[in-house]
């Protein structure tokens, strides 16, 4: 399976919102850092306050965020500062919102160190939120920034309200910069349903039948009762029906209808699709219908992933099929593109982070592209990556068998079995088609060792341990395509034996692909071994691969075999 990315966002809110000249210096040192990429930066003149979206592997942000606090500090003078929003420091607030590939606990981790370093280095005390706090009622923010900025003096005179770390009388310093609240949280959807009606009011009762705090209980009318009270005196609530979602109706002028405006702070707990259809079945309730959703700014791939899934599921059909449809199928489902066109490429963190930075692939060309780029008298692309590519096309085939399968009339009970060999067939192509790019890779890393300089003993030495470190690198390579491909025969035997009959000679070429495949890599194996020093290495992955082309030879014979008898 294709091990996620590890990608986290941060969302710094400055204290500057008006001299563009600071915000572009904040963000310039934000986008210097490598491996985050800016996503976006929002200024409020009447907050005086500015947002910025940024994304990347986690130790790259939280080194981008330490930056973007540096700076702030330099050019962010407290004192001199007013606005309409809540605040306490040039860096007021900075959370860490895990993407993919990294858990909420991490990233609470990663936020607690972060403020650590803020606070030694800066000297910029710091207080850590929501899943960073280290004291249960700290986990709110509000507890955190009360009193603002002109209680600081108070505060950090009190040991009971000092910050976590870099707690000290409050001085010139602190005076200038003042603190900064740092945590962890989950990432927040904003999303908006929208509804074929223009009432606000019942708009306004869809979101407090779905968002978790729900409504207030009322003496005899639920509209113009009095609201009924508990002992403590605070008003009793019905709760909704989503947890972890925050809701409102209102009207937008701009494209003349209601929506109900929705924040989701817990997709493991409620995901996107799961408030769609309870929105969807409210509205319907009342007489009103969901017409499709808007996504206010970003979005996690895996939201999308999950959603369209989660469709096809209901219609019985296969989720084994590429990424794009998946997408697709959830654009379609809950009318994304009603108000404007979706754009994945626009909306998903992922495929933002990727713009502009994907190297040129192999497996990216066209069939015709990719034939001649093989023909040209370069010595790469290979017999590996051709070996790699049988691999992925003899795993579509089997692939394509059991989406045909699945979706056969008459089958409706067997929907299931087959989207699940398909999702796995998936997982092999997309391991196969890596393997395309990272076997021409390993050869031009053998290129590159034996044109490094050798003028000397020294030189001598490190180009020979380069060429015998990447030498040992393109024999494992395709040993590993040897071992990926060699899972497309458990595929393929599969279809073979019980998918949809007229396809079975498809599942019969994609064992015939997944052979040359095994035999291919093989061979790659076996040249590349040649060039090892270490014998002894050499002899074990030459005799692993000689085990699994013999297995793969047989594989092929009983699949033919099982292809020809039904044919």
């Amino acid at each position: 399976m294709e091990q996620e990315k590890r990608i986290i966002e941060c969302v710094p809110n400055f204290s500057e919102g008006r001299n563009e000249e600071t915000i572009r210096t904040i963000g310039n040192a934000i986008a210097a850092c490598p491996g985050v990429k800016l996503l976006d930066v929002d200024p409020g003149e009447a907050t005086n306050r500015t947002v910025i979206t940024f994304v990347g592997e986690p130790e790259a942000v939280c080194e981008a965020a330490f930056k973007a606090v540096e700076q702030a500090a330099r050019l962010i003078d407290m004192r001199r500062h007013h606005g309409a929003h809540p605040r306490m420091g040039a860096t007021d607030v900075l959370p860490l919102v895990p993407v993919s590939g990294v858990s909420l606990a991490e990233c609470a981790e990663l936020a607690r160190r972060l403020a650590r370093r803020i606070a030694d280095e800066l000297r910029i005390p710091t207080y850590c939120y929501e899943a960073a706090a280290l004291k249960p009622e700290r986990r709110n923010l509000a507890v955190c920034r009360a009193g603002e900025y002109e209680a600081l003096p108070d505060k950090l005179a009190d040991a009971g309200k000092a910050p976590d770390f870099g707690a000290r009388p409050y001085d010139e310093d602190i005076a200038r910069t003042g603190c900064t609240v740092v945590g962890a949280r989950d990432f927040l959807i904003a999303v908006n349903f929208n509804l074929n009606t223009t009432s606000t009011r019942r708009a306004n009762a869809i979101a407090f039948d779905v968002r978790e705090k729900g409504r207030p209980l009322r003496e005899g009318n639920t509209l113009t009762g009095k609201p009924l009270r508990d002992e403590q005196g605070n008003v009793r609530m019905q709760p909704g029906t989503l947890k972890c979602t925050k809701a409102i109706g209102w009207y937008i002028d701009e494209y003349g209808i209601a929506q109900v405006s929705m924040n989701m702070t817990n997709l493991a707990v409620t995901p996107l699709h799961k408030a769609f259809d309870e929105v969807c079945r409210c509205a319907r309730e009342r007489g009103v219908r969901v017409t499709g959703t808007e996504i206010v700014g970003l979005i996690p791939k895996k939201t999308l992933i999950d959603a369209g899934k989660y469709f096809l599921e209901k219609q019985q059909r296969s989720t084994g099929i590429p990424e794009a449809d998946i997408i697709r199928m959830a654009i379609r489902s809950m009318g994304l593109n009603d108000l404007r066109p979706f754009k994945p490429e626009e909306k998903v963190i992922e495929y933002l982070l990727d713009a502009g930075t994907k190297r040129n692939s192999l497996a990216d060309l066209t069939v015709r592209g990719f034939v001649e780029e093989t023909s040209r008298e370069s010595p790469a692309p290979g017999g590996g990556t051709i070996a790699a590519c049988m691999g992925a096309l003899g795993a579509a085939l089997g692939t394509m068998v059991a989406n045909l399968s699945a979706g056969k009339r008459g089958w409706d009970d067997r929907w299931q079995e087959f989207s699940t060999w398909a999702d796995k067939g998936q997982q092999l192509i997309m391991r196969l088609l890596r393997l395309v790019d990272e076997d021409t890779e390993a050869f031009n890393s053998i290129m590159s060792a034996f044109a490094m300089p050798r003028e000397n003993d020294e030189e001598k030495r490190l180009r020979s341990e380069a060429i015998q470190s990447a030498t040992l690198c393109a024999t494992r390579i395709p040993l590993q395509t040897m071992k990926t491909s060699y899972e497309v025969f458990g595929l393929c035997r599969r279809m073979a034996e019980t998918g949809n009959p007229n396809s079975v000679s498809d599942a019969g070429v994609g064992a015939l692909a997944a052979r040359a495949a095994v035999r291919g890599a093989c061979l790659n194996v076996k040249i590349n071994a040649a060039s090892l020093k270490d014998r002894q290495t050499a002899d074990a992955l030459v005799a692993e691969a000689n085990r699994i082309a013999e297995e793969a030879d047989r594989e092929e014979r009983e699949i033919t075999k099982i292809v020809e008898s039904l044919i």
